[in-house]
């Protein structure tokens, strides 16, 4: 087997029992990069292989620091990393070269990870489709015709066309949960404070952004969130780490799952995307859990306003300088300057109503998950769609009033910072819009249930195998 389509697990164990040196995993990575990377757009700002090899070579005969040691991999174009170009996918930091690595880029660099360059994202991770003006767009390997999604597009890319073995990204809005899906791999977003952010700017009511883990197995996300959980002492409301690939293989017979479909039609979903999640239902259901559905919980459109409010309030604050500097405020993406200005005049009574709608949802959602152990959305309202778009104008004959609002299935779950995991479901049927495209849904459970939600991708995961039964044709 090729050394690319190889677990990044069982790359390490192969490592570790010295049956593969590094140098042989990155010289296999580097030929595949080379071969395939330039269609996808997925990885930027790659490092001379030349410099990337002889930091291999010195790996094959140097203790391991961590499971991840000799493994390449291309930290998220929106975390600063030591050495290496980071530009936030915006042409202000296009030539930006950090001096130190971000808290979860030192934590897989500490793992002993071998950074070899980036993976692509939108500037500033505004918008769930990899494009910006530094990078252009990537590329879905499914379909280079089609969007990856975002703003981990790069990496979700990079995993389906076998460029990287395992790979870290971020989520705010579904910026894991949307690519995986639209990738065919898994994307998990941990419960909100277990992967801490930077001890920078206003860390008490930034709530509801959180790094994570990709790969193309749940093993692989549960290790590598293994290696980036755990308290940052400078940062309020972290949860204790550990050790998620402990005890991941169990059994999910009489476990309770509530399906929510399209929120009683409040959500836009594109034709087959549905029929497509119910066949994922079935699985869980031939594992022998119970898939009962739901009503809808709450109102949808509270819980949209409650979001849009405090994530204006959120960009605008953190993105003020650049917005009050008119030279670098003409080179922000329409999108971001429509985020700061719905969110620099907002009244305390909008910012305190939208705080208390959220936490109203926290509370219900905690007595949902007394009868439920995990609650299943699909993980996006349409098929992956054309490269050239910013964003889907309408779906199902439904227009959308905003850049985002075609993704907002992800709300529920990230408003009140759920651990979800989107797994994948298989392509859509020949005929359909969705024709030989991949998609996902999304199983979340209550806060801090991360190994529980794991066990359970990990039991669908054994039983379908869809990143590996259908490997990306590029």
């Amino acid at each position: 087997m090729d050394l690319t389509e190889h677990s990044a697990s069982d790359l390490s164990r192969m490592i570790a029992a010295r049956q593969l040196a590094p140098s042989e995993v990155t010289a296999a990575f580097l030929a595949r990069i080379a071969a395939v990377n330039p269609g996808v757009n997925a990885l930027v700002s790659l490092r001379e292989p030349e410099a990337l090899m002889a930091e291999a070579r010195a790996a094959d005969d140097a203790a391991p620091r961590g499971w991840l040691h000799g493994l390449p991999m291309a930290p998220k174009d929106l975390m600063a990393t030591r050495g290496l170009r980071t530009t936030w996918g915006s042409l202000l930091f296009e030539h930006h070269v950090p001096d130190k690595d971000d808290l979860v880029a030192a934590r897989m660099r500490g793992a002993g990870a071998i950074f070899v360059g980036k993976s692509n994202s939108p500037e500033w991770g505004h918008g769930s489709h990899t494009f910006n003006q530094v990078f252009g767009p990537t590329r879905n390997p499914y379909d280079p015709g089609r969007s990856a999604g975002g703003s981990s597009g790069g990496a979700a890319a990079a995993l389906a066309a076998r460029l990287v073995p395992v790979a870290d990204g971020s989520d705010m809005m579904g910026s894991l949960r949307n690519p995986a899906a639209f990738c065919n791999v898994y994307g998990f977003r941990p419960s909100w404070g277990l992967v801490p952010r930077e001890a920078d700017g206003d860390t008490f009511l930034a709530t509801m952004a959180t790094e994570g883990p990709m790969g193309r197995t749940v093993e692989d996300v549960a290790r590598l969130l293994s290696v980036q959980a755990g308290p940052n002492p400078e940062v309020p409301f972290c949860l204790p780490g550990g050790d998620f690939a402990a005890g991941l293989d169990r059994d999910i017979r009489g476990m309770r799952i509530g399906w929510l479909g399209d929120w009683g039609g409040a959500y836009a979903v594109e034709e087959g995307i549905l029929a497509q999640c119910e066949q994922g239902l079935r699985v869980l259901e031939d594992l022998g859990a119970v898939v009962e559905q739901v009503a809808p919980p709450y109102p949808a459109e509270k819980l949209w306003q409650a979001w849009i409010t405090l994530r204006a309030m959120l960009i605008a604050g953190g993105m003020k300088a650049l917005y009050d500097n008119p030279e670098k405020r003409a080179h922000l993406k329409p999108e971001t300057i429509w985020e700061i200005e719905q969110g620099r005049d907002l009244p305390a009574a909008a910012v305190y109503e939208a705080s208390h709608i959220r936490s109203r949802w926290y509370a219900h959602a905690a007595r949902l998950f007394t009868r439920y152990d995990a609650l299943v959305l699909p993980t996006a309202q349409v098929w992956p769609f054309p490269v050239e778009w910013r964003f889907p104008q309408e779906i199902a004959g439904r227009p959308m009033d905003t850049y985002h609002r075609w993704m907002e299935i992800v709300i529920p779950i990230s408003l009140i910072g759920l651990p979800a995991l989107s797994v994948p479901v298989g392509f859509g049927p020949a005929g359909g819009k969705g024709a030989g495209l991949p998609m996902g849904m999304q199983i979340a459970g209550p806060v801090g249930s991360d190994a529980k939600v794991l066990a359970i991708g990990q039991a669908y995961h054994r039983a379908t195998e869809w990143p590996q039964r259908h490997p990306a044709p590029v």
